[in-house]
């Protein structure tokens, strides 16, 4: 039997450990993005001009063609671009945080990384598929050691505070179209050894209409290694209203892995809906934390102060950048979801 990364003494760092590089995949999916696409490009422009302040910032691209593309974009921003790095290789979408590495870190400061499988989210969506294969390709490019896994996981499914804990939901990782054949004992001890993890707790359900079956990053997410903010919403007629009362209650009787109380903050649930009046699976919970700033989604609404000011109380040592999210979030997801932090 073949090593785990947690018997070699390997973790998953939180979100806001230092971080040596952010990866994104350039939006160009025109299933995707059919009548924005130059707006989600601006949108790219403004995170890797926010980024490339703090850190570097890795772009996988398809050509040279778009990446002489991209230059010129930026030309008008203030990035500093001997931070920006380019990768060119065959991609089909930009949830890069979903078929990208985790990436690990063992005491001597020593990196790793992990390979999941992709499946697209149980098969949803065939032309994604071959997003599975982009960092098999890629593997040489990246420090450290390489663990590959059978297992089915998307990185959006699950959230670490470093100290031991993690947190997933049943309606993604129990789901038959990911891991039919593991029990949820199985996934659990799977969870344990990729991420080097001691505890996982397991929430209900994710958000109504989220194609990912209920990724973790748009309803509870660490802001230290005690603290969670929990997407919630007051709204008894909205469809959420149940199911994240189900998750709220549930984190109300956990403990971090070293035993201690949670500290559970509650989250506004901005409501969005797309041009057919379905509600869409917006939330400020999908965050992306870099080395000195927050990237955080707006959705033009007023919820949008509130959330700032909730997560802002945690984050005073960073700037705050907002991100208008409405035309990313057309695609299924927002800032978290397409980003991937790489500790130094």
């Amino acid at each position: 039997m073949n090593p785990t990364p947690k018997s070699l003494g390997y973790q998953m760092p939180a979100e806001w450990q230092e971080h040596s590089a952010t990866w994104l995949a350039w939006p160009y999916d025109l299933i995707t993005f059919p009548d924005r696409l130059n707006q989600v490009e601006q949108v790219y422009c403004q995170i890797i001009e926010a980024l490339s302040q703090q850190e570097k910032i890795k772009i996988i691209i398809q050509n040279e063609a778009v990446k002489n593309k991209i230059l010129k974009k930026l030309e008008s921003t203030k990035t500093i671009l001997k931070n920006v790095e380019f990768y060119i290789t065959d991609y089909a979408d930009v949830w890069l945080r979903d078929y990208g590495p985790t990436f690990l870190k063992n005491n001597l400061k020593e990196k790793a990384w992990v390979k999941w499988q992709y499946n697209a989210y149980g098969h949803k969506f065939t032309d994604l598929l071959k997003d599975n294969n982009v960092f098999d390709l890629l593997d040489k490019k990246i420090t450290g050691q390489k663990f590959l896994t059978d297992f089915i996981m998307e990185g959006g499914a699950m959230e670490v505070n470093g100290q031991g804990l993690a947190l997933t939901t049943e309606e993604c990782l129990l789901n038959p179209n990911r891991n039919s054949s593991l029990s949820k004992q199985d996934t659990e001890q799977l969870l344990k050894d990729y991420l080097g993890v001691d505890k996982v707790i397991w929430l209900k359900q994710g958000l109504v209409n989220d194609h990912t079956d209920g990724h973790i990053d748009e309803i509870a997410r660490f802001v230290n290694t005690n603290t969670i903010l929990v997407t919630w919403t007051d709204d008894k007629n909205n469809p959420n209203y149940e199911r994240l009362v189900e998750n709220y209650n549930l984190l109300l009787n956990q403990t971090t892995a070293q035993g201690d109380k949670l500290n559970i903050v509650k989250l506004p649930l901005p409501e969005i809906f797309y041009d057919n009046g379905q509600l869409m699976p917006a939330s400020y919970a999908n965050f992306y934390l870099a080395n000195n700033c927050l990237l955080l989604p707006k959705f033009n609404l007023p919820s949008d102060q509130e959330a700032q000011k909730i997560i802002g109380h945690y984050f005073s040592d960073r700037l705050i950048t907002l991100i208008d999210c409405n035309d990313l979030l057309y695609g299924g997801g927002a800032i978290h979801c397409i980003t991937q932090q790489e500790p130094v």
